[in-house]
């Protein structure tokens, strides 16, 4: 039976709950398959419909979203009308998110992993394609990263579109040269430091007690809360966009390094980013 395959069809960047990790930032690569007869033009199915309808349907389901496991034992939820409250207990601490619907993803797992979110994506995906794509295979994996790299998750309140949500995230490299020369002993401090990190608005924060921190916002999609152990979070000055972080960190390496040129590349997930000189 013909099978068409279309590889990186997209990126999912998002936050997943773990019981040890706690708030985890993430980005999958998808790989897809399909299997099934040809069609009229001799195709199972056209490329640009896989690129754009296809695509769609996979990010509607989990980019940008908090991906919950629905049956963990550690989890207390409540949904009330078009918006969600859950608790987390996680070894790492507690973790409180309250958030429109929209923002999370709901998956029939007691644990998120690439095979659940799978799962999940396949049902979706089965809806959207032709009757004649009689199987939909899915891969997700991660970007093969030769260095140091970090999961961080975030907000951004001034975003038009999903960035908005107050826990999506990212899985990324991270690059640092001093004096034109790379540093990957700096490199490595920094990704060990932002290891499983909130990056968080200092204006955000609502409450500090008690270890914990509490961010609060509103934006288009409504209103977001965030309350989480104060250890896994790192304040910005500013919106903690990419760029942000690329200065905020450039910085902050800089300060100490007063007679140094300071060059960060910081991504944001897979293949796109920003850079930022100081010194």
């Amino acid at each position: 039976m013909p099978c068409l395959f279309v590889e990186q069809l997209t990126v999912i960047d998002c936050a997943y709950l773990d019981a040890r990790r706690g708030l985890v930032g993430e980005s999958w690569i998808v790989d897809l398959e399909l299997e099934g007869t040809l069609d009229d033009q001799g195709m199972v199915l056209d490329f640009g419909e896989v690129k754009q309808n296809l695509k769609k349907a996979v990010d509607a389901v989990a980019d940008h979203r908090l991906l919950v496991p629905m049956h963990s034992s550690r989890l207390h939820f409540v949904r009330s009308g078009d918006a969600t409250g859950l608790t987390f207990k996680a070894e790492s601490g507690v973790l409180e998110h309250c958030a429109p619907a929209a923002a999370v993803c709901a998956l029939d797992a007691d644990e998120v992993t690439g095979d659940s979110l799978a799962i999940a994506l396949r049902q979706a995906l089965q809806k959207a394609v032709p009757p004649n794509v009689s199987r939909v295979h899915l891969h997700l994996r991660h970007e093969a990263i030769d260095g140091p790299y970090y999961h961080y998750a975030h907000g951004l309140k001034k975003h038009d579109g999903h960035c908005q949500r107050i826990a999506h995230g990212h899985r990324s490299r991270l690059q640092i040269s001093v004096n034109g020369k790379h540093d990957e002993r700096l490199e490595r401090r920094w990704a060990e430091r932002w290891r499983d990190i909130y990056l968080g608005t200092s204006a955000d924060v609502v409450a500090h007690a008690k270890g914990r921190l509490r961010f609060e916002y509103r934006s288009g999609e409504g209103e977001f809360a965030l309350e989480l152990p104060a250890e896994r979070c790192d304040l910005l000055s500013g919106d903690s966009t990419v760029e942000c972080i690329a200065e905020h960190l450039a910085a902050q390496l800089a300060a100490g390094r007063p007679r140094d040129r300071i060059e960060v590349r910081a991504y944001e997930g897979v293949m796109k980013g920003a850079r930022a000189t100081a010194g």
